[in-house]
């Protein structure tokens, strides 16, 4: 299913789409195929999945912690595909990648990324500016280059990243690092309005979205939610992966 497909699905359904991270090899490789899998059974719309980097400026404690045990833990990252590949794969699924991790694989990476059901890739130490010859290597591939936007981009640059961006635009809800936060920032609904005037393309909120009422707030200024420091967190402290998923799917419903 492309990105596009999910999210007409789910506007037909009168919600917004959740969209759960997962860590690749955290715990281990088969354990986090089996979250990626549990997530998706449990209502996910799309899986977004974060390769391990030795140096992930834009990831907060928890993401960081679970990139390192992966990478203690000896991940590879063809490993890892190459598993993705031979597995059903019946919701899209969206990369969470540094460049270099990226370049590592070669020449042929987005047709690797392809093959193993990668719908769209996030990237977000490349910036707008130097990525058309990337974004279009990867659309030969069916595979659509979102870009991030946040709080404090200008006017100009949300209408840059929203006339270039495919798939979606990724709205960074707060100005800092990934993690978990007790509180909804207030002014997300504002931000995310903001975003809307510069594109048409589906909003996907992310960052510091961490209880189903934190999405509830955004269901009727956004298309998308991703949840990533809380599952994360959740994964290490053994809580039931799959309620957790089907508490913040219920939150999704437009009202």
């Amino acid at each position: 299913m492309s990105m596009a497909a999910m999210f007409a699905a789910a506007k037909e359904r009168n919600e917004i789409a959740l969209i759960p991270y997962v860590t690749a090899g955290y715990p281990t490789t088969p354990a986090s195929l089996d979250f990626i899998d549990q997530a998706g059974r449990a209502g996910a719309d799309a899986v977004e999945i974060g390769l391990p980097f030795s140096d992930p400026v834009a990831d907060g404690p928890t993401i960081q912690f679970a990139s390192h045990q992966a990478l203690e833990g000896g991940f590879k990252t063809r490993v890892f595909l190459e598993a993705l590949t031979a597995r059903p794969r019946p919701r899209p699924l969206i990369l969470m990648s540094y460049l270099n991790p990226l370049l590592s694989l070669g020449p042929n990476a987005f047709s690797t990324l392809a093959a193993a059901g990668i719908a769209a890739v996030v990237i977000p130490d490349l910036p707008q500016e130097e990525a058309a010859l990337m974004s279009d290597e990867a659309a030969r591939s069916g595979i659509d280059v979102v870009f991030l936007v946040a709080p404090t981009s200008s006017d100009e640059r949300l209408r840059r990243i929203g006339s270039t961006s495919r798939g979606f635009v990724y709205v960074v809800g707060v100005v800092g690092t990934t993690g978990a936060r007790r509180e909804a920032d207030p002014a997300l609904p504002r931000i995310l309005d903001r975003v809307r005037g510069a594109t048409s393309l589906p909003l996907v909120a992310g960052f510091g979205l961490s209880d189903p009422s934190h999405i509830q707030a955004i269901t009727e200024h956004a298309d998308g939610a991703i949840v990533g420091s809380r599952l994360v967190d959740a994964i290490r402290q053994g809580e039931d992966f799959a309620a957790l998923i089907r508490s913040f799917k219920q939150a999704t419903r437009r009202h």
